[in-house]
């Protein structure tokens, strides 16, 4: 059963979706922010479940308030295909406060060169904004590109994390 629920953050009210699991809570399956490029619309056939999303909701309110630097939570491994999951396992590595750029994530998925469109495509289909930190990856050159849900929220993250940009 697909369920969801919305919750309110300094980027705005972010959507939360994922699969029912034992116990009532969530599998996170996606967040989106709002405007965000890509982002996932509520379906008829969903079903509101903010009790569902406790955890995830606490994990968020800790991590905006600078106490939190790491998420533990319960991912959806089913998405994407085997490329994406191996990026989205390197964007997870990325340090708190940190950032890489996209050669660097391709180097480490074995993708150099000409793999780093490939790897800013797989990021920019990242399901999961925020809880997995496609904000830390930047250009080459240090300049911030690429975020689905605009600039001013990847700066406003990596502020939040007092990661240089």
């Amino acid at each position: 059963m697909t369920v969801y629920a919305y919750v309110d953050g300094p980027l705005g009210e972010m959507l939360l979706v994922g699969r029912l699991a034992e116990g009532g809570r969530a599998v996170l399956r996606s967040l989106s922010l709002p405007g965000q490029k890509g982002a996932v619309e509520v379906d008829d056939g969903w079903t509101r479940a903010p009790e569902a999303f406790a955890e995830v909701a606490g994990q968020l309110g800790e991590y905006f308030a600078g106490r939190r630097d790491r998420f533990d939570l319960p991912l959806d491994s089913d998405a994407g295909t085997e490329f994406q999951r191996r990026v989205w396992r390197a964007l997870e590595e990325i340090p708190y406060g940190t950032t890489v750029s996209y050669g660097e994530i391709a180097r480490r998925v074995g993708s150099p060169g000409a793999g780093v469109r490939a790897v800013g495509t797989a990021i920019g289909r990242n399901p999961l904004l925020v809880v997995r930190p496609c904000h830390r990856v930047i250009g080459a050159d240090g300049s911030l590109r690429g975020y689905a849900a605009g600039l001013d929220r990847k700066e406003r993250l990596l502020g939040l994390e007092g990661a240089p940009v």
